[in-house]
Protein backbone atom coordinates (compact mmCIF):
# COMPACT_ATOMS: atom_id res chain seq x y z
CA UNK A 1 0.00 0.00 0.00
CA UNK A 2 0.77 3.58 -0.75
CA UNK A 3 0.72 6.33 1.77
CA UNK A 4 0.09 9.74 0.16
CA UNK A 5 0.08 13.00 2.33
CA UNK A 6 -3.25 15.54 1.40
CA UNK A 7 -3.10 18.69 2.62
CA UNK A 8 -6.11 21.65 2.42
CA UNK A 9 -4.65 25.02 0.81
CA UNK A 10 -5.35 27.99 3.16
CA UNK A 11 -8.99 28.76 2.92
CA UNK A 12 -10.32 25.48 1.84
CA UNK A 13 -10.45 24.02 5.34
CA UNK A 14 -13.93 23.94 4.64
CA UNK A 15 -13.60 21.31 1.97
CA UNK A 16 -13.61 17.39 2.61
CA UNK A 17 -10.51 16.19 1.75
CA UNK A 18 -11.46 13.53 -1.55
CA UNK A 19 -12.62 10.96 -0.65
CA UNK A 20 -14.08 6.73 -1.60
CA UNK A 21 -17.89 7.18 -1.86
CA UNK A 22 -18.33 3.48 -1.66
CA UNK A 23 -16.04 0.20 -0.33
CA UNK A 24 -15.11 -0.73 -3.80
CA UNK A 25 -14.96 2.95 -5.50
CA UNK A 26 -11.27 3.07 -7.44
CA UNK A 27 -11.74 6.93 -7.49
CA UNK A 28 -11.55 9.27 -4.89
CA UNK A 29 -14.20 12.53 -5.75
CA UNK A 30 -12.64 15.84 -6.00
CA UNK A 31 -14.47 18.77 -4.82
CA UNK A 32 -14.92 22.10 -5.80
CA UNK A 33 -12.82 24.94 -4.39
CA UNK A 34 -14.23 27.71 -6.48
CA UNK A 35 -15.08 30.87 -3.85
CA UNK A 36 -17.66 31.28 -6.17
CA UNK A 37 -20.19 29.50 -8.57
CA UNK A 38 -18.42 28.85 -11.97
CA UNK A 39 -21.00 29.05 -15.06
CA UNK A 40 -20.08 26.91 -17.85
CA UNK A 41 -22.20 27.66 -21.12
CA UNK A 42 -22.48 24.83 -23.34
CA UNK A 43 -19.30 24.23 -25.03
CA UNK A 44 -17.27 26.26 -22.56
CA UNK A 45 -14.38 24.91 -20.62
CA UNK A 46 -12.62 26.23 -17.25
CA UNK A 47 -9.88 25.16 -14.46
CA UNK A 48 -11.54 24.32 -11.28
CA UNK A 49 -9.27 24.64 -8.35
CA UNK A 50 -9.90 21.23 -5.84
CA UNK A 51 -7.96 23.32 -2.53
CA UNK A 52 -5.52 20.56 -2.33
CA UNK A 53 -2.10 19.48 -2.74
CA UNK A 54 -0.22 15.94 -2.57
CA UNK A 55 2.88 14.33 -1.97
CA UNK A 56 3.32 11.01 -3.33
CA UNK A 57 5.77 8.68 -3.46
CA UNK A 58 8.12 7.72 -6.98
CA UNK A 59 6.38 5.36 -8.25
CA UNK A 60 2.84 6.64 -8.66
CA UNK A 61 0.71 9.14 -9.69
CA UNK A 62 -2.77 10.29 -9.48
CA UNK A 63 -4.60 10.69 -12.63
CA UNK A 64 -8.07 13.29 -12.48
CA UNK A 65 -10.72 11.11 -14.38
CA UNK A 66 -14.23 12.55 -15.24
CA UNK A 67 -17.27 11.18 -12.96
CA UNK A 68 -19.54 9.33 -15.18
CA UNK A 69 -23.15 10.93 -13.34
CA UNK A 70 -21.78 14.10 -14.27
CA UNK A 71 -20.67 13.32 -17.95
CA UNK A 72 -24.22 11.77 -18.31
CA UNK A 73 -26.79 13.36 -16.51
CA UNK A 74 -25.17 17.24 -17.71
CA UNK A 75 -22.78 16.49 -20.55
CA UNK A 76 -19.71 17.44 -18.58
CA UNK A 77 -16.55 15.90 -18.32
CA UNK A 78 -12.80 16.67 -17.92
CA UNK A 79 -10.52 17.77 -20.72
CA UNK A 80 -7.12 16.17 -20.95
CA UNK A 81 -8.53 12.95 -19.32
CA UNK A 82 -6.79 11.58 -17.52
CA UNK A 83 -5.06 14.90 -16.35
CA UNK A 84 -1.64 13.76 -14.71
CA UNK A 85 -0.34 14.65 -11.19
CA UNK A 86 3.60 13.80 -11.28
CA UNK A 87 4.85 12.32 -7.80
CA UNK A 88 6.74 15.24 -7.78
CA UNK A 89 4.12 18.09 -8.01
CA UNK A 90 3.36 20.17 -5.18
CA UNK A 91 1.08 22.55 -6.41
CA UNK A 92 -2.99 22.94 -5.93
CA UNK A 93 -4.47 20.15 -7.99
CA UNK A 94 -7.12 21.47 -10.65
CA UNK A 95 -10.00 20.24 -12.86
CA UNK A 96 -10.40 21.76 -16.55
CA UNK A 97 -13.40 20.66 -16.95
CA UNK A 98 -16.22 21.19 -20.51
CA UNK A 99 -20.07 21.65 -20.93
CA UNK A 100 -20.37 19.35 -23.84
CA UNK A 101 -24.35 19.10 -22.62
CA UNK A 102 -27.10 22.07 -24.11
CA UNK A 103 -27.60 23.82 -20.86
CA UNK A 104 -25.64 25.79 -19.13
CA UNK A 105 -23.51 24.03 -16.03
CA UNK A 106 -22.88 25.51 -12.67
CA UNK A 107 -19.84 24.64 -10.44
CA UNK A 108 -20.63 25.77 -7.04
CA UNK A 109 -18.43 25.42 -3.99
CA UNK A 110 -18.09 21.66 -2.72
CA UNK A 111 -19.40 19.78 -5.60
CA UNK A 112 -18.01 16.66 -6.59
CA UNK A 113 -16.77 17.62 -10.41
CA UNK A 114 -14.17 14.66 -10.62
CA UNK A 115 -12.51 11.52 -9.32
CA UNK A 116 -8.68 10.80 -8.42
CA UNK A 117 -7.89 8.00 -9.59
CA UNK A 118 -4.17 6.02 -8.17
CA UNK A 119 -1.47 4.17 -10.62
CA UNK A 120 1.45 2.70 -10.23
CA UNK A 121 4.13 4.44 -12.78
CA UNK A 122 7.16 1.67 -14.10
CA UNK A 123 10.66 2.23 -13.91
CA UNK A 124 11.03 2.75 -17.66
CA UNK A 125 14.49 3.77 -19.56
CA UNK A 126 14.21 4.31 -22.98
CA UNK A 127 17.03 2.64 -25.45
CA UNK A 128 17.74 4.16 -29.01
CA UNK A 129 17.77 1.96 -31.94
CA UNK A 130 18.59 1.82 -34.78
CA UNK A 131 15.53 -0.61 -35.65
CA UNK A 132 12.82 -2.46 -34.67
CA UNK A 133 11.64 -6.20 -33.98
CA UNK A 134 8.70 -6.61 -36.64
CA UNK A 135 5.22 -7.86 -35.81
CA UNK A 136 2.36 -8.86 -37.69
CA UNK A 137 0.39 -5.82 -37.17
CA UNK A 138 4.17 -3.68 -38.22
CA UNK A 139 2.65 0.45 -38.32
CA UNK A 140 -0.79 -0.39 -38.57
CA UNK A 141 -3.22 1.92 -36.66
CA UNK A 142 -5.60 3.93 -36.45
CA UNK A 143 -8.60 1.48 -37.47
CA UNK A 144 -6.36 -1.06 -39.36
CA UNK A 145 -8.47 -3.23 -38.12
CA UNK A 146 -11.93 -2.10 -39.17
CA UNK A 147 -14.94 -1.09 -38.29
Amino acid sequence: MFKVRIRHLPGNEDLPLPRQMSAGASGFDIPAAVTEPVILSPGKRGLIPAGFALEMPQGLEAQVRPRSGLALKKGVTTLNSPGTIDADYRGEVGVILINHGEEPFTVRRGDRIAQLVFQEVPAVRLEPADDLASTARGAGGFGHTGK
